[in-house]
């Protein structure tokens, strides 16, 4: 394994409040899309770190907030959108393995904890 990081970010919006739809039918990130993406970009370790360049794997555990059904899916293509946006890595199809679990809920501080290994 190579180099790696660890990052926590708040929990991720679904793809449908992700993007919205411009008039002319073309999509835009949204203003929740936006402040995630500001709030990743915030909290990634070391600002003078490189991203990552290599062959990606990827490990997520999702706190929801409260316990409606989600599905897990549903949030991790913002999630690793921002991750590409705040520079952990140069782009999401360096990924060649993704788990995701589902973690406790959790009310007051909802979350995604993510590891990004370079393998």
């Amino acid at each position: 394994m190579g180099p790696e990081m660890k990052i926590t970010t708040p929990y991720p919006p679904s793809v449908n409040h992700m993007w919205v739809r411009n008039r002319n039918g073309s999509v835009r990130v949204s203003a929740a899309g936006k402040l995630f993406r500001d709030e990743v970009t915030m909290m990634r370790p070391g600002p003078g770190k490189l991203c990552l360049t290599g062959r990606l794997a990827v490990a997520v555990r999702l706190h929801a907030p409260d316990k409606r059904r989600r599905d897990l899916d549903n949030s991790m293509k913002a999630l690793l959108d921002a991750l590409a946006h705040a520079l952990v890595y140069v782009d999401d199809s360096q990924i060649d393995r993704l788990v995701v679990e589902r973690g406790p809920v959790d009310r007051k501080n909802p979350r995604a904890e993510v590891e990004v290994v370079e393998i």
